[in-house]
């Protein structure tokens, strides 16, 4: 028997029996595929030091606290075991209550390996190459990997799988099969980038050639296509790193298939399933699988230059940013299905908005920026992360929302069973989501096309970006999303020309999100300034960035201020839900009142039109945060509710009748 240390603090100790260790070889440049399919690049996080008062907290937190609390929960869940049961080194039956636990472990090694790209750690190296050995073990010969069906092909953990007994791929729609193999090609792609290992990348390799085999035209081979999307993109994944084209035909194939009756016995609109994809112009049903099916679908558009494709994620993105989109960026407004709702639905109380669904919608809308350069779908982003995706995180890192409501009457148990956060959840999704997530944060602030340098986001940090015809170091120190004034220093190798792109924030341009369902109740008069080498130029935002080409050199200096003020918001008079009410925002920050701050009349709260409001930074106050408040209410950042026990809140508020 062997001890496999699992926690950086030696908390957690598993004992396992592996009949072999994975052999760690070195990375091949010849396996790794060029990526020519997107025109604009995100700067590696490799490549981005972070130093940001904001972020870099909530980073270290799920790398210090989060990590190491969900492989405490999955150890104690069975997730590691389960791996063990159906490798045979362990008797017993299936752990855990979901057909897609493994994704569990799967998710939270990309999110170790993010953190390992970023900051290489030898322990955190050692503890994911332990995690790794466990999950060969339950791997099968032919490379079949899940290991509820490996252990009891006839007993799902979930009673609402239904299968036919010792028959795989059967009950696709709800069996997460191909579900678990797209997290584990996603977590095995960052892995390797991380390390150069192929110890994990194997297993995938060998899932995916398994897949290859199963699916597809031809003779003995099933037509079907997965309930829940993800493996599209892993697939892709996989193909960039190998070259090999068979895992971008059968992403394909699994993106063409959908709708076609004459291919499987349709699931329907719940899974996007009622239409072919370049057909669908609504989103519709389960929003996770909607927006991970949709990336899947940029991705096509762009290595491919599909024009149906990409006309179809057009009219799709459309449809929610205009008419299914919360104004903290969350997605999903049913609980039923876990779905979108219909054009406009948007209740607050029931609100839905699962943190996966954040998650996935930032993956999206990333790649549709590297397809266009296009500002608004970081408007999209920006407003998502610091509002309905952070949310999802306790300021502990150690509880969870996987609905993120707009309103709690401090009764109503919408988390799953709770009005607050919890420490888990049965269905673990959402915590290990935000695991994957968080430490890749910083790949989103720099993206790069030829001599051209985009600056999509404010956060402190030092990057080196490496521009067609030469390296640029490049800091920024700013108090955002405090306050709106950047400080940018740019120190190229040698004095040349390049670009720089400096976003203006949608808001600092009088837009709530792209589109009309959402608006200011009164224009902020206030200019946004570029100053360079103290003199301030005369630029006006070019389709929503500053755009400065010059010759640049070492130690020039950009200073951007996007100034802010309370911002009243209101919603499309078709939102029946926001009828005579605004909500209250402060820079990228959408606010909340909450029981807590406001416990005498919190039920009488209302706001008018002209209200002026104080903003305060309280740094002993939920981390440290502006507040928002007058003599009527006291509003905290959306983001941080919930950290101080169970009390109504509310996002929109009442307008005055005088």
């Amino acid at each position: 028997m062997k001890k496999v240390l699992l926690t950086l603090g030696g908390l957690l100790m598993l004992t396992i029996s592996c009949k072999e260790q994975s052999k760690n070889k070195e990375a091949d440049p010849s396996m790794v595929a060029e990526a020519l399919d997107y025109p604009i690049e995100s700067v590696n996080i490799r490549n981005v030091k972070l130093k940001d008062e904001f972020w870099l907290p909530i980073i270290q937190r799920v790398q210090e606290k989060t990590i190491e609390y969900a492989l405490a929960k999955c150890e104690e869940e069975g997730r590691f075991d389960n791996f063990l049961i159906a490798g045979g080194e362990m008797e017993g039956e299936v752990k855990g209550a979901m057909p897609f636990d493994d994704t569990d472990v799967y998710k939270i090694i990309e999110g170790a390996s993010n953190s390992l790209i970023s900051a290489p750690n030898p322990k955190l190296e050692t503890l994911v190459d332990s995690l790794v050995a466990i999950i060969k073990v339950g791997q099968e010969a032919d490379g079949y990997l899940t290991t509820w069906r490996t252990i009891n092909p006839a007993k799902p953990p979930a009673p609402w799988v239904e299968v036919k007994e010792g028959v795989r791929w059967d009950g696709l729609f709800m069996s997460h099969e191909l579900y678990n193999a797209g997290h584990l090609y996603e977590a095995a792609a960052v892995h390797y980038k991380a390390t150069g290992k192929r110890n994990f990348l194997d297993i995938a390799i060998k899932n995916a050639d398994l897949m290859v085999e199963t699916f597809g035209e031809g003779e003995n081979k099933i037509g079907a296509v997965p309930g829940h999307q993800i493996i599209e993109t892993g697939l892709i994944k996989l193909y960039q790193i190998t070259g090999k084209e068979d895992y971008l035909k059968l992403s394909r194939y699994f993106l063409d298939n959908r709708g076609n009756p004459e291919n499987h016995e349709l699931f329907g609109p719940y899974s996007q399933d009622h239409l072919p994809v370049v057909e669908q112009d609504e989103v519709v049903g389960h929003a996770v699988r909607a927006v991970y099916m949709y990336a899947a679908m940029t991705d096509i558009a762009a290595i491919q230059q599909d024009t149906a494709y990409l006309k179809a994620v057009n009219a799709l993105w459309e449809n929610m940013v205009s008419k299914k989109i919360y104004v903290t960026g969350g997605i999903g407004a049913s609980r039923d299905g876990e779905a979108f709702g219909n054009n406009y639905e948007l209740p607050n109380l029931t609100a839905y908005n699962e943190t996966c669904a954040s998650i996935g919608d930032v993956y999206w809308n990333h790649r549709l920026h590297n397809l266009t350069g296009d500002v608004k779908y970081f408007d999209v982003i920006e407003r998502t992360l610091y509002n309905g995706l952070i949310s999802g995180l306790s300021l502990d890192g150690k509880q969870f929302f996987y609905p993120n409501a707009l309103e709690s009457d401090g009764v109503y148990k919408f988390n799953q069973g709770a009005c607050t956060r919890k420490d888990w959840f049965d269905c673990s999704c959402c915590p290990t989501n935000v695991i994957r997530f968080i430490p890749a944060m910083p790949g989103l602030i720099y993206s790069k096309e030829g001599n051209t340098l985009y600056v999509n986001l404010y956060a402190s940090n030092e990057a080196k970006v490496e521009l067609k015809d030469q390296d640029v170091l490049v800091s920024q120190e700013t108090a955002y999303p405090w306050n709106g004034k950047v400080k940018f220093t740019v120190a190229p190798e040698k004095e040349g020309e390049f670009t720089i792109k400096f976003r203006v924030p949608g808001w600092a341009r009088n837009q709530v999100l792209p589109g009309d369902l959402y608006q200011y109740s009164s224009k902020d008069e206030a200019s946004n300034k570029l100053i360079l080498n103290g003199e301030r130029l005369d630029v006006i935002a070019d389709n929503g960035y500053f755009k400065v080409a010059r010759t640049w050199k070492a130690g020039d200096e950009v200073s951007l201020e996007f100034p802010m003020s309370v911002r009243k918001v209101i919603a499309n008079p078709k939102v029946e839900e926001d009828k005579g009410k605004m909500s209250l925002e402060y820079g990228p920050i959408v606010y909340a009142v909450e029981e807590i701050d406001n416990k005498d009349a919190f039920d009488e709260i209302d706001v008018k039109p002209k209200d002026s409001f104080k903003v305060e930074m309280q740094p002993e106050l939920l981390g440290g945060v502006n507040t928002i408040s007058n003599e009527k209410l006291t509003a905290i950042p959306y983001y941080a509710w919930s950290n101080r026990g169970i009390g109504k809140m509310k996002v929109w508020l009442s307008m005055a009748k005088k």
